[in-house]
């Protein structure tokens, strides 16, 4: 049951408490949320601003500290709270399509989704495919036919590691295109969006893969133009003039789910504090906000049925990697 943003967190948690069991869990001190990539890409931009909404809610005693911790594709952070961090009940850990994708391909050797508690979901971040302002491919059938024709003629730029999300996003609509040898595409691995899109308005790179979030700032600046998102229909606010690229006739969506895992070993009342968290979260006004002003969809899981949402998906990409020649 969602909780109106207008009952202290603490107040439920202590109501829901039952006579006789262990006090209710509140934050004291520093929390902290680890972004699995340098600061500029779509995990530190998930660190920070829900960062600063559970600052805004009072759902923390002070400012929450951004760690960026670049690497593997997210598999730095995912080894280091897996192996150091165990019972932390004050560290939340930014995660996406993006860190399934990893674990469903085996990215992060020895680890898999159970080593850790999945903790929630609050929005959906298209993918976008792009290219800079001056480009000669003036949409996206025009990009695919480049592609079907020489298949190392356009180089795409990305902020997760090859095999990663922005990887996949890229074959996904090149398949959807009728694109044959997806493998020989040319994909270059970058820690972060905003470095990707560097290259890519530099004239470095031919077009970027990425989410509508990270795409933001270069889209306002006039340096980048996104040729489709992979969304059902089109984005709302200031998104509503991006086409999809099912408009386009390329029947391909990519959502990227943003949410959070924390540390395996954390108590039951601290869980319950967090699990609460995200509801209250995502029910705010301040919440609302930023994701239309960001282009995030409404996607909202908690517990136990986030769990199951996230093994499924991992097993979902499994599969995809499969057919498409990335893992055996």
């Amino acid at each position: 049951m969602l909780i109106k943003t207008s009952l202290s967190l603490a107040a439920v948690a202590a109501l829901t408490v039952g006579a006789g069991s262990a006090m209710a869990f509140e934050p004291e001190g520093k929390v902290e949320c680890i972004a699995p990539a340098d600061p500029g890409g779509g995990w530190d931009f998930t660190c920070r601003s829900v960062g600063n909404v559970l600052q805004d809610l009072d759902l923390v005693p002070g400012n929450v500290q951004t760690l960026n911790m670049a690497g593997a594709g997210g598999g730095v952070a995912y080894a280091h709270v897996v192996s150091k961090r165990a019972g932390d009940e004050q560290l939340l850990v930014a995660a996406s399509t993006a860190t399934t994708t990893r674990l469903a391909q085996g990215q992060f050797p020895g680890m898999d989704a159970d080593m850790v508690n999945w903790i929630g979901a609050l929005g959906a971040d298209y993918g976008v495919i792009a290219v800079a302002a001056d480009s000669e491919y003036q949409d996206l059938p025009a990009l695919m036919e480049a592609i079907d024709e020489d298949p190392r003629s356009v180089k795409f730029a990305g902020g997760s590691a090859k095999g990663g999300w922005d990887h996949l996003k890229v074959l996904i609509a090149a398949d959807a295109a009728g694109v044959d040898e997806l493998p020989r595409i040319p994909y270059l691995s970058y820690n972060n969006g905003g470095e990707a899109m560097t290259q890519v308005v530099g004239g470095h790179v031919d077009a970027f893969t990425g989410d509508i979030s990270e795409a933001q700032g270069f889209m306002e600046s006039g340096d980048l133009r996104v040729l489709a998102v992979l969304s059902e229909e089109r984005l709302p606010g200031e998104f509503d003039q991006i086409p999809t690229a099912i408009e386009q006739g390329i029947e391909a969506v990519g959502p990227n789910w943003r949410g959070f895992y924390m540390p395996a070993d954390i108590s039951d009342a601290s869980r319950e504090y967090w699990l609460e968290a995200m509801d209250t979260i995502y029910e705010s006004d301040q919440w609302k906000e930023l994701m239309v002003s960001n282009g995030l969809m409404p996607f909202h899981m908690t517990s136990e049925e986030f769990e199951t949402f996230v093994k499924e998906q991992i097993a979902d990409i499994e599969q995809l990697s499969k057919d498409i020649g990335l893992i055996q």
